[in-house]
C-alpha cells in the first residue's frame, strides 16, 4: 500500500511539473496561437488520462465484467514478466487501468509533399523532432489534416491505441487496447517500455526499430514461458501466423515504396507521376486482396486501406509503414542503450541495432 501511494504522489507531482512546463512552453510561444492551442491540449489530454486511471487491483475488484477481470489478469502477469525477465523498467507504468470512453488515445497527423516520400517533420521540446503531429481528440487531428491537405500535402490522419510517455509519468493500460489478444498485448507493453530505456531525439526510425526490436525478442522468450499451459499451441501458432502476415505486408509495402520512390525520381511531368502513383497503390490493393485469400480471407490489414481513402492519403502512411521497422535479457537490451547514447550519425546507430531481423527497417 506505501508503495501505491508513493508511485501516485510522484505521478501527481509530474503531472505538476507537466502543467508548469507546458505553460512555460505556452507562453514562450504565446506569438502563435496555433502553438498554445496545441500544447494546451496535450497538457488537457494527458491530465484526463491522468484522472481516469485506477490500480488494476481496485478496478478488478469492483468490476462486473469477467472479459475485463480476465484481462487485467493477463496485463498483470505479463507485466511482471517484462521487469522480472527482460529487464524492461520496474515502475508503475502499466499497473493501472483507464477507461477512455473512445477507440483511441490520441489521433497522429501524417503529412507529406504530394510527389515525396519524405514525411514533414514537428520538432517539440521532449520528444524531439517527429514524423507526425498528436491530438487528443478526433475533431482536433481532422481540423489539422484538412489544413495540411489544403496546401496540398498529402495527408493520413490515423488513431493510435497507445504511446509512451518516455518513462516521465506512469502510463497506464488503456481500453483502447485491452481487448486485444494476449500476444498483442504482450507485444505493445514490452514495445512501450523499450521506448523508456531508449530514446533519441530526433531520430524515429532508430527509436521504432529498437523498440520492434525489444518487442519481438520479447515476445519470443514469453511464448517459451508459456509452454506449459494448455493452451500453449495455440498460443504459437496465432502468433506464427500474425508474424507470417506481418511479414508478407511489410514486403508488400517496402516493394510499393520502392515503385513509388522510382516514379518520383523520374522526372516526368507531375500528370504522369501522379497516373503512377494511383497504378501502384490500385496494383498494392489487388496484391492485399490475394494475401487475404491465401490467409483464409483474414481481413488484418483492411482497415489500413481503409482509413487511407482516398488515395491521396496513402503516401505518408507509406512512408511510415516502410521507415519504422539466465535468463534476464537485460544482456539484449544493453547494446541498444549504449547505442542510443552515443553521439554518433543515424546511419552507424542503425547499422549497430541488435534486430531480431523481422523490423520494418529495410
Amino acid at each position: 500500500m506505501r508503495k501505491r501511494c508513493s508511485r501516485r504522489r510522484s505521478t501527481l507531482a509530474r503531472a505538476r511539473a507537466l502543467a508548469r512546463t507546458a505553460l512555460a512552453i505556452a507562453l514562450s510561444a504565446l506569438s502563435g496561437c496555433s502553438a498554445v492551442e496545441f500544447y494546451w491540449q496535450g497538457i488537457a489530454g494527458q491530465l484526463d488520462l491522468f484522472s481516469r486511471a485506477r490500480p488494476i487491483e481496485a478496478v478488478a475488484e469492483t468490476a462486473t465484467d469477467p472479459v475485463l477481470k480476465e484481462r487485467l489478469a493477463r496485463v498483470q502477469a505479463i507485466r511482471a514478466f517484462a521487469s522480472r525477465e527482460l529487464a524492461l523498467p520496474d515502475n508503475g507504468s502499466y499497473t493501472r487501468y483507464a477507461d477512455l470512453g473512445r477507440p483511441f488515445v490520441v489521433w497522429n497527423v501524417f503529412a507529406a509533399p504530394e510527389l515525396s516520400l519524405t514525411p514533414r517533420q514537428w520538432c517539440f521540446p521532449v520528444a524531439g523532432c517527429v514524423n507526425y503531429r498528436g491530438y487528443f481528440a478526433e475533431g482536433d487531428a481532422r481540423a489539422e489534416g484538412t489544413r495540411l491537405a489544403a496546401t496540398g500535402d498529402d495527408v493520413h490522419v490515423g488513431g493510435v491505441p497507445a504511446y509512451s510517455t518516455l518513462g516521465y509519468f506512469d502510463d497506464p493500460v488503456l481500453s483502447s487496447f485491452i481487448g486485444y489478444r494476449e500476444p498483442e498485448l504482450a507485444r505493445l507493453l514490452f514495445h512501450e517500455l523499450a521506448h523508456q530505456i531508449v530514446y533519441v531525439k530526433d531520430d524515429t526510425a532508430f527509436n521504432e526499430s529498437y523498440a520492434v526490436a525489444v518487442e519481438e525478442e520479447g515476445l519470443n522468450r514469453w511464448l517459451v514461458a508459456q509452454r506449459q499451459r494448455p493452451d500453449a499451441a495455440q498460443l504459437a501458432a496465432a502468433v506464427a501466423r500474425g508474424a507470417k502476415l506481418q511479414a508478407d505486408f511489410r514486403a508488400l509495402v517496402r516493394r510499393t515504396r520502392d515503385r513509388l520512390a522510382a516514379i518520383y525520381a523520374s522526372g516526368l511531368p507531375d500528370a504522369e507521376q501522379r497516373a503512377g502513383k494511383a497504378a501502384a497503390f490500385a496494383d498494392m490493393r489487388l496484391e492485399h486482396e490475394r494475401m487475404k485469400a491465401a490467409a483464409d480471407g483474414a481481413p488484418v490489414f483492411d482497415r489500413w486501406f481503409a482509413t487511407r481513402e482516398p488515395l491521396r492519403g496513402s503516401g505518408p502512411a507509406i512512408s511510415r509503414a516502410a521507415g519504422r521497422r539466465g535468463r534476464r535479457s537485460a544482456a539484449f537490451l544493453r547494446p541498444g542503450e549504449g547505442i542510443g547514447r552515443a553521439p554518433q550519425g543515424r546511419a552507424r546507430r542503425r547499422a549497430a541495432l541488435p534486430l531480431t531481423g523481422r523490423s520494418l527497417q529495410a
